[in-house]
């Protein structure tokens, strides 16, 4: 079990995150590795789209992630007992990748009310350091929402270029190793830079809510029960993968997408292969 402690949770009160939390084993991660390279492997370009939205629904290697126990233990000392996975993404830079996330917070575009009762757990599958443009936070701000800009780059990894000043120099870099975790709140402004090294830097996100939660912004939502009960119904509760990209998986992901009515996280998957 990974339950936080009192200082622990006073500390995330305090700075919006805590890390670095050791939640999967190196071994734990190394599968999940291994999963997502065969994976790349296996579906070649358009595994980029379905690695960035919900690829829970698709990969029994994502979904034993979003499950573990020592995940849901610590989000539910945070949460409480009944939680939702609400979304999962892989943040992949490759070597001497440009791709960067600007400073942001997510609530910024969820569409999600009670923004207080989400939480974020960003889970190192390779080392994340300075040197690969590790995940980066700036602590205490997660007690406002912020004017966010959008700044066109081609280079941003985040949908809509959003963007918000911060002080650089109260930045933490949040240096992990392969299986440790950073717990953050929805609203704690974070990023990363670019990674000029010669390795890859993987990061798999996955956001947590409760079933309390409700969707502001689209006319349709979905999530998927992974403790405790749904205790509202305020979304469609989504299966949980039998195997790996079972074509009835792939189709439920993208018509997900597809009702994705106007907001802000809309995103469309490419077309199928035929």
């Amino acid at each position: 079990m990974v339950t936080l402690t009192d200082t622990d949770l006073a500390a995330y009160r305090r700075d919006g995150y805590l890390a670095p939390l050791p939640l999967l084993t190196r071994d734990e991660a190394a599968t999940a590795l291994a999963g997502l390279e065969d994976f790349e492997r296996d579906f070649g370009e358009r595994a980029g789209f379905i690695l960035r939205h919900k690829c829970h629904l698709v990969l029994t290697w994502a979904d034993a992630m979003v499950h573990h126990p020592r995940v849901l233990d610590a989000v539910a000392s945070v949460l409480g007992p009944n939680l939702l996975c609400w979304a999962t993404s892989f943040f992949i830079k490759n070597a001497r990748d440009p791709a960067f996330v600007s400073w942001h917070q997510d609530s910024e575009y969820w569409g999600l009310d009670q923004i207080e009762n989400t939480v974020s757990v960003w889970i190192a599958l390779t080392p994340s350091r300075v040197e690969n443009g590790c995940l980066r936070i700036v602590p205490g701000t997660h007690t406002a929402m912020l004017e966010h800009h959008k700044i066109p780059d081609a280079n941003n990894m985040l949908n809509h270029n959003q963007h918000v000043a911060v002080n650089e120099a109260d930045a933490v870099d949040l240096i992990m190793a392969p299986g440790e975790a950073c717990l953050f709140h929805t609203l704690a402004v974070h990023g990363s830079n670019p990674n000029p090294s010669d390795g890859r830097r993987i990061g798999f996100a996955i956001r947590y809510i409760k079933p309390s939660c409700r969707q502001l912004v689209e006319e349709h939502d979905s999530a998927m029960l992974v403790r405790g009960d749904d205790t509202h119904g305020h979304f469609t509760l989504e299966p949980r993968p039998r195997t790996n990209a079972a074509p009835e998986a792939l189709a439920l992901q993208q018509r997900i997408f597809e009702t994705k009515d106007g907001g802000l996280y809309k995103a469309r998957a490419p077309d199928a292969p035929g």
